[in-house]
């Protein structure tokens, strides 16, 4: 039998998909004082509600920006052109908020991102983005 809270955490089938820089600097403290780094990821998945996984990834080879999110779009969303969306600096749960209330709306290729996210956003070499994708 399938409980409620199972069935709600169960992601959308061809929804987006949110992966998580956990490597060398991604979720230190001493690269990134000040973040309840351990929770930021249930955070995000509670703020989703199921809507999209969210996934943690070794180094994502773009530490400067740490901490690092990926958003891959849906399904419906590729074929609409979106991409992925690489998002920098993701240290305060406002910005969790923005990026799930998005996701939550269909995400890149589907929805148009809050502004603020904007502030986020940065482009990756083709080969740390590549590697994202293998």
């Amino acid at each position: 039998m399938t409980s409620k809270n199972a069935r709600r955490s169960a992601p959308a089938a061809g929804s987006c998909r949110i992966t998580v820089c956990r490597g060398c600097c991604c979720g230190d403290a001493r690269k990134v004082p000040g973040v309840d780094h351990a929770g930021q990821i249930a955070r995000l998945r509670a703020a989703l509600d199921g809507a999209a996984p969210v996934r943690a990834s070794d180094c994502l080879d773009v530490c400067e920006q740490a901490n690092v999110m990926v958003v891959q779009p849906s399904p419906a969303g590729r074929a609409a052109g979106g991409r992925p969306v690489w998002l920098g600096l993701v240290n305060d749960d406002g910005a969790l908020a923005d990026i799930a209330a998005w996701v939550r709306a269909g995400g890149p290729g589907v929805a148009e991102p809050p502004g603020v996210l904007d502030l986020y956003g940065f482009t990756v070499s083709r080969r740390v983005g590549k590697a994202l994708e293998d």
